[in-house]
C-alpha cells in the first residue's frame, strides 16, 4: 500500500496549480491502490472539475506513483 506521506508529497505539487486558480485538493482516504480526494474552493464548483481530476490530478499521481490505479472524487 502506498503511504499517505508519498501521496501528500505529490498532491503538494498539484496544489500549486489548483491554488493559482482559486482551488485546492484534500486527501480523504486511500483504499488499496485507489485514492479518494475532495476538490475544494473554485475547483469544487467548477464545471470542468471532472476533467481536471482525471486529466491532470490522476495523470500526475499515476506518473509519480504507478501503483495507483485510480483517483476518485468524494
Amino acid at each position: 500500500m502506498v503511504s499517505r506521506e508519498k501521496i501528500e508529497a505529490v498532491l503538494e505539487k498539484i496544489r500549486i496549480g489548483l491554488k493559482s486558480e482559486g482551488g485546492d485538493i484534500e486527501l480523504v482516504d486511500v483504499k488499496g491502490n485507489v485514492i479518494y480526494v475532495k476538490l475544494k474552493g473554485a475547483c469544487g464548483t467548477c464545471p470542468m472539475s471532472t476533467l481536471t481530476l482525471k486529466n491532470w490530478v490522476e495523470a500526475n499521481i499515476k506518473r509519480e506513483i504507478p501503483e495507483i490505479t485510480a483517483v476518485q472524487a468524494v
